[in-house]
Formats: C-alpha cells, sequence, structure tokens
C-alpha cells in the first residue's frame, strides 16, 4: 500500500526513516510515495511536494497519515482523505479530540478508518492495549502521566527544590517544552488525550471542553514540600471513570502516594494505567514522545491497516462527562480563602488549605467564582 504523508518534521521524518528502512517484512507492504511540505525550501527528498492536492487526490494513495499539529488545515486535509476513500492516520491529538465526532462519521459514511495511537502516550502502545481488553472485559476507568514536559519540571522541581519558572526553561532549552508552553503547562495536552482514551476505553464520544482541567503553572515549592511531608510526589494525573450513563473525566495535579508506581515516574517518562474487573490494573510505560517513538506508533497503525485490524468504523454514541461523580479531598492555594469557607475541612496555613470530602464539580464551581489566576489545586487523596 502507498502512503502520503502529511509534514515532514519531528514525527513526520521518523515515519519516513522507519517505512524506508523496511527493517520487517510487514514494513516492506507500505512505501512512502508522496510528502507534503510548508514550502519550496523544505523540499529534501524527490518525494517532497507543496501541493496536498498531488496526495489526496491521487488514486495510488491509499493511507494519508498526518503529521502536521494544529487544528487547521489538518483536520481539513484528514476530512477530504477520508471522504476520497483514504484510510487515515494520526498523531495529532489537539485536532482529533476537536473533531473527532466529525471525522469518525466521515470515515464510517466511506467505508474507511481512521487510526491515532501516536496521538496519545506517544511510542506506549496504550490504544492497542485497550482495544484488547475490551475484547474480554469493560473497563471501568483509567489513569496515566500522558504529559513528559509537566513530569519533567514536577521531578525535577522535587528533586533540585528549584522554582517552576526555572525548570520550565530547562525543559524547554532540552527542548521537552515548546517556547510557549502553555498546552502542557495549563494540562490542555493531557485533556486531548484523555478525551481519545475516553473513545477508546469506553467506546463514548465527549466534549473536550467539559474535562475539568487543571495545570501546573502555579505551584510552587512550598506545595511539593508540603506533599513530601504527608508521603505524597506530586503528579499532573490524567483520570476518566465509566459510570454508565455518564463518565467522568478530568486532569489534575495530584498527591501521589510515594508506595504508588506512579511516584517513581521519572523526568519526561509517561505511564498509563487501566483497570478492568478481570484484568485488574495494567500499566504501561515508556517515552510518551520524541520523532522514532512517536513514529513507531504511527507505523504500527499504518501495519493495522494493511493487516484490517483495529477496523474502528462503528458509530459511536456520545455520553455527558459529569465530575459531581468523582469525589475527593483537594489541597488549594489562593488569596481568597474565605471564598472556600464552606468546604474547607482543615487549614495548613493562612493561604492553604484541605478540603473536606467534596465532588470535584463543586470545586470547579468555587474556582471558577473565586477567579484567582494564582490558585494552585491539587487532588489530595489520589
Amino acid at each position: 500500500m502507498k502512503i502520503g504523508l502529511l509534514g515532514h518534521g519531528v514525527v513526520g521524518s521518523g515515519v519516513a526513516a522507519i517505512i524506508d528502512a523496511n527493517k520487517t517484512w510487514e514494513v516492506e507492504e507500505v512505501s512512502v510515495k508522496k510528502i507534503l511540505v510548508k514550502s519550496e525550501a523544505e523540499k529534501n527528498d524527490p518525494r517532497c511536494t507543496t501541493d496536498v492536492n498531488e496526495i489526496l487526490d491521487d488514486p495510488d494513495i491509499d493511507i494519508v497519515v498526518e503529521c502536521m499539529g494544529g487544528l487547521e488545515p489538518a483536520h481539513t486535509f484528514v476530512k477530504r482523505a477520508l471522504a476520497n476513500g483514504k484510510y487515515a492516520v494520526t498523531s495529532n491529538k489537539k485536532m482529533l479530540a476537536a473533531y473527532c465526532e466529525d471525522l469518525f462519521e466521515e470515515a464510517r459514511k466511506h467505508g474507511v478508518t481512521i487510526h491515532y495511537e501516536a496521538a496519545c502516550g506517544g511510542g506506549i502502545p496504550w490504544m492497542a492495549s485497550l482495544d484488547r481488553t475490551r475484547r474480554v472485559d469493560d473497563i471501568q476507568s483509567f489513569r496515566g502521566i500522558f504529559n513528559g514536559t509537566t513530569n519533567y519540571i514536577l521531578s525535577k522541581m522535587k528533586e533540585e527544590g528549584s522554582d517552576f519558572d526555572v525548570m520550565l526553561k530547562e525543559a524547554q532549552k532540552l527542548g521537552y517544552a515548546e517556547r510557549d508552553p502553555s498546552d502542557d503547562i495549563d494540562g490542555y495536552d493531557v485533556r486531548s488525550k484523555v478525551a481519545l482514551s475516553v473513545v477508546k476505553a469506553f467506546d463514548d464520544l465527549v466534549d473536550v471542553n467539559a474535562i475539568s482541567t487543571y495545570g501546573i503553572r502555579n505551584i510552587k515549592p512550598f506545595d511539593l514540600q508540603y506533599a513530601a511531608s504527608i508521603g505524597r510526589t506530586v503528579k499532573l494525573i490524567g483520570m476518566a471513570e465509566n459510570f454508565g450513563t455518564s463518565v467522568s473525566a478530568f486532569v489534575i495535579p495530584s498527591f501521589v502516594r510515594d508506595e504508588d508506581l506512579f511516584a517513581a515516574v521519572p523526568l519526561n517518562f509517561n505511564i498509563i494505567e487501566s483497570r478492568s474487573e478481570t484484568l485488574g490494573a495494567a500499566a504501561f510505560y515508556g517515552q510518551g514522545a520524541g520523532s522514532l517513538p512517536t513514529a513507531h506508533a504511527v507505523v504500527q497503525n499504518v501495519i493495522d491497516i494493511v493487516k484490517n485490524q483495529d477496523p474502528e468504523i462503528n458509530e459511536k454514541t456520545s455520553r455527558p462527562v459529569n465530575n459531581a461523580l468523582h469525589e475527593g479531598t483537594f489541597y488549594v492555594r489562593t488569596d481568597k480563602t474565605n471564598l472556600f469557607s464552606s468546604v474547607i475541612d482543615h487549614p495548613i496555613n493562612e493561604h492553604a488549605f484541605i478540603t473536606r470530602r467534596i465532588p470535584l464539580s463543586r470545586l470547579d464551581e468555587i474556582v471558577r467564582r473565586t477567579d484567582d489566576p494564582l490558585l494552585f489545586a491539587a487532588e489530595a487523596d489520589a
């Protein structure tokens, strides 16, 4: 089968390198015919083109692999590929989470499929493991350290006692964080991955904007020191739980018990865990990003298409996100503690406290009303 590759950056170049190497008989069954690049200056391969129509309208190209990033024109290009009867593979979690319903319906309408292993967990075979688990069992919940940038920052802050800004600059210098790190440090990258994991784990579409999302932008050494004093390590966790008629889904820094496997995950590594009745907890650990690990996942999906595996073409249902169903105690640090008086269990100092056990939706409601741009919140009993 012939592939049209949209994008030749970090991931796209890795995909081309793996396929061109032809290391296994499965990979030998596919070849890259055309590569879309942005400008003439990027044409470093005879297969490169700046005209997307040479890929989307070519009847010889069976699979379109999108590694461009961003919402548009990636969404439009993938939708056109599906409409033209081509299979699609994407590593673009933000685009797919935003347009999941639209693209799945387009694929179903034209009898093709869209695959997205690399969009969540990089090289970790997370989506494949959810497929295998669901052949036997219903998945009850999942949780994960989905973002290597924030895990690196939190790990180094704890290890060195440094401020957030210092560790963010170090992560940027090492290439772990973007020049604009907002998607990572504000939790939106993890939010997209939680939404896509819900599709695989529960076979449901959810509104990505309904997923409660707290980041680590405002974390201070004091917060990590307090967590350490009670035997906890701070990690940014994405989680969802299946409650039948609805799901809870959220992203929040969490005080993870030091004896928990998640507490030991270092630097830019990821770990994601599902729970089901007969299998119990099954965790997957590894590189969550990077050129070749992510490209490996993309090529795995290409081979799935060649071998007619993972034919995700069923019509999806939508379920609401209801975070009133997830209860916990929460750590909050804010200058506006008076607005939380109805839910405070005990204070830590004049600006920080632990709530009594409340629904996450109750915390969301008060945080919105508080409107404190420097507030930091975490789940205290994760």
